[in-house]
């Protein structure tokens, strides 16, 4: 695996391997996207995390460069993963439906709207398994 954290940039020699964006809770929410690269630790895969261990709250140009990290890798991403952590509503909701390239989704089962994710992968992605745990989450990336 080869772990690439906001803003940090993916290196061209890595552009041919697969990627996965991590996509999230951030803000008031568990740093789950360590458990996840340390699963996918003995793949190919490369990880993007937009989840800085600090953030520079002060710099107000860090919202800026953060937003277009996030919207440059999420295209850039051959794969991206959402969790929905339990401490926090996430709003990014709109863009599951988003992309017609592989998506994996985790919802933990105490997350407050779990059944609003559940309803709207049911109408737009009914392929996708929903995960319930990061472990099984990450199993499934790895099985493809």
């Amino acid at each position: 695996m080869i772990y690439v954290e906001a803003p940090n940039k993916i290196q061209p020699v890595d552009y041919v391997k697969k990627s996965i964006f991590l996509a999230g809770g951030i803000t008031g929410c568990g740093e789950w996207q360590s458990h996840i690269a340390e699963e996918l630790a003995d793949t190919d895969l490369v990880v993007l995390n937009p989840r800085r261990k600090d953030f520079p709250i002060n710099d107000p140009t860090a919202a800026y460069e953060q937003i277009k990290w996030e919207f440059e890798n999420l295209r850039f991403a051959d794969q991206i993963l959402f969790w929905f952590p339990p401490e926090t509503l996430c709003p990014i909701l709109f863009e599951l439906g988003a992309w017609s390239k592989p998506i994996f989704i985790g919802i933990h089962p105490n997350y407050q709207r779990k059944q609003d994710v559940e309803i709207q992968i049911g109408f737009v992605r009914p392929d996708v398994k929903i995960c319930y745990s990061l472990t099984e989450l990450a199993n499934q990336v790895i099985a493809g």
